[in-house]
């Protein structure tokens, strides 16, 4: 299998994740913003990545989204299984994969992005990996206002984990795809003095959930 992605993305770390929780064998492709149109529009319609290629016998040749890739793998290796047995608990998990997805993922991204140009320029200060930034940036709208509203949802979400994380399960009695979300799309606050300090314990989860998954951790972890 072929994982076309974007290396600092996370949500093609919650693919990532996904294939090494199930122990597939994949590779990757890294695409630069901008440039990797002309990949991804040359196999589907999709302008975003992850994009898996599984490359097997009777599997679709593309599979675009990291839900859909998630949905996909489920039914190519069912076990270790991220979905749940019983109907009103997976669509518990679904909900917060969702959730995680469409609003989380997205606050993680403004406030990270928005360190990264102005206190955070030591991380990575080279031209290459700033202009990266500022394509994101200008691509989602992201200013410091912005960011600003997206720390408040990110304040909410680490509240609801706080409940859970820290003695179990977000859903039922065993890891499910809204735990590898969770620790996927959050990860990238870890370079954030601010969430590192005042959210020990969630990293910690974070950490464990990656090893759970043979997922290495970030740089400057």
């Amino acid at each position: 299998m072929l994982l076309l992605q974007f290396s600092t993305s996370h949500y093609c770390r919650k693919a990532r994740m996904a294939l090494g929780y199930k122990q597939i064998s994949y590779q990757v492709e890294n695409l630069t913003p901008l440039l990797h149109l002309w990949r991804t529009k040359s196999l589907s319609n999709s302008e975003t990545v992850p994009i898996l290629l599984p490359r097997q016998k009777n599997c679709p040749a593309v599979v675009t989204d990291s839900t859909e890739i998630i949905k996909f793998l489920e039914s190519y290796q069912p076990d270790p299984p991220l979905y749940l047995d019983d109907a009103l608990p997976q669509a518990e998990a679904l909900r917060l994969e969702d959730y995680f997805d469409e609003s989380i993922g997205t606050a993680a991204r403004s406030v990270y992005c928005q360190f990264r140009v102005t206190e955070g320029k030591y991380i990575d200060p080279s031209w290459i990996s700033l202009a990266v930034i500022r394509i994101i940036r200008w691509r989602y709208g992201i200013n410091a206002q912005s960011a600003e509203i997206a720390a408040t949802k990110l304040g909410d979400a680490i509240a609801l984990l706080g409940e859970f994380w820290q003695d179990g399960y977000l859903v039922g009695d065993r890891f499910s795809v809204a735990d590898l979300t969770a620790a996927a799309l959050l990860c990238p606050l870890r370079v954030i003095p601010t969430y590192r300090l005042k959210y020990p314990w969630l990293f910690e989860r974070i950490a464990e959930i990656h090893q759970l998954c043979n997922e290495p951790l970030p740089q400057n972890w």
